[in-house]
């Protein structure tokens, strides 16, 4: 491998647009960019030998640890026998053992049939597709709104966008937006009670791009139950709270709260590969069947549906979830991990509050403006004592993959800690 750290960077600023990322400021020739090389555990490497913590589970999405050998064997092997097959009219072996697996992580009954996509906004979208189609299939056609939550983001993709509530995000397309409400109470005030809505979309416990919100204990049991009473399906996105983030492996068994539909993705693969699943009913299932000429058919879909390398990578991660005992191990870590962060509130003033849910931390810096990119400098002031995170605005995220060790979460909190000194108390 080329390590030519200088070349690499040059490269990378001459052809490459990186996401979330003012262009402008990532090619000014004072900005180096980390160059990452390899990962083991929770610690990553860059071109130069300099190792960090991943503190934000590179994006939310690493779960068991960067190069988990059960894992990157799964995918090795399935490379070697079939890399990529259509889904569209034939079917493999990962994807139908992962669709059964995925069923049976639910309660019986419940969610039974598994759409496959790549990412966390296509698997929100089939959501919202599937509901809209079902809708028109049992004669509801004025069903075709959907209300989401201020704050939400649920994606990128254009159906996924008009669900979102952030400006920076979604403020160019709110024409195209669905109803928003700021709490559950306020669904009784919609107008007709309701019989315009096709379904609610929800990040269920936490709101993740809008500053790690937390929902008030009960809500979600109160959103499931309102959406019974007015017949609205009930879609929960656990792109990021999927997969043990929040301490159980779903967000929704917290409350007891089976869905109508559910959109998983980030840590699908334990954070190695693109998929994405949207799970759903045998009875929203059952109205898409029919003859071909009644156009009943779900026409949706990505050719990289079902890639055998990403459901077998899926596989692997659940067999290790269930071999390691990850979720019933992580109990210390939630506890070390709340303890660090009342320790980070309490040794500075700049830190306002901070928030928890499982292996979810947040530290809001209060009183700043934004534009000074406050919380984007600790980050970046986080490196030199080797932590790797993302802020969201000014509020730093602590979301380490579920492998991480305690003294690991004392580093992290450590460094940050040195990193809001060095930016806001010299």
């Amino acid at each position: 491998m080329d390590l030519d750290t200088e070349r690499l960077i040059a490269l990378d600023k001459r052809f490459s647009w990186h996401p979330f990322t003012q262009m402008a400021d990532w090619c000014a020739p004072g900005h180096e960019p980390l160059v990452l090389v390899e990962g083991k555990g929770a610690v990553l490497t860059d071109s130069r030998g300099r190792e960090y913590l991943d503190g934000n589970a590179s994006i939310w999405t690493n779960v068991h640890g960067h190069g988990h050998p059960k894992i990157v064997e799964a995918i090795r092997e399935q490379a070697g026998r079939l890399a990529h097959a259509s889904f569209l009219g034939t079917t493999n072996v990962p994807a139908t053992l992962l669709a059964e697996r995925l069923v049976s992580l639910f309660p019986e009954g419940g969610l039974s049939r598994v759409f496959f996509s790549d990412d966390g906004s296509t698997a929100v979208e089939c959501a919202m597709k599937m509901a809209l189609q079902y809708r028109q299939l049992v004669g509801e056609g004025e069903r075709c709104e959907f209300v989401a939550f201020d704050g939400a983001y649920h994606g990128d993709t254009f159906g996924a966008a008009a669900l979102g509530g952030i400006g920076a995000f979604h403020a160019r397309f709110e024409r195209f937006s669905g109803l928003a409400v700021r709490r559950c109470g306020a669904l009784e005030d919609l107008p007709e009670d309701g019989s315009k809505i096709a379904a609610v979309a929800i990040e269920p416990l936490v709101q993740g791009a809008n500053g790690m919100r937390m929902w008030p204990e009960g809500m979600l049991r109160g959103l499931r139950e309102w959406c019974d009473r007015s017949g609205a399906h009930l879609i929960l996105d656990e792109v990021m709270t999927g997969f043990g983030r929040t301490g159980t492996m779903f967000a929704c068994e917290r409350e007891g709260v089976v869905p109508d539909f559910i959109a998983l993705a980030k840590g699908l693969t334990g954070g190695t590969m693109p998929l994405a699943a949207t799970l759903t009913s045998e009875a929203v299932y059952g109205a898409f069947l029919g003859k071909f000429e009644e156009m009943k058919t779900f026409f949706y879909g990505h050719s990289y549906s079902g890639n055998p390398l990403g459901c077998a990578a899926a596989l692997a991660s659940l067999e290790v979830f269930e071999e390691e005992g990850v979720i019933a191990g992580l109990g210390a870590k939630i506890e070390r991990l709340g303890e660090g962060l009342v320790r980070l509130r309490d040794a500075h003033p700049a830190v306002t509050g901070i928030r928890q849910c499982g292996m979810i931390g947040a530290l809001d810096l209060g009183g700043l403006d934004w534009r000074d990119r406050t919380g984007a400098r600790v980050c970046e002031a986080a490196r030199a004592h080797g932590l790797l995170t993302r802020p969201v605005v000014d509020t730093l995220v602590l979301m380490p993959p579920l492998c991480v060790t305690v003294e690991e979460v004392d580093g992290m909190v450590g460094a940050l800690g040195s990193a809001i000194a060095d930016v806001l108390e010299k």
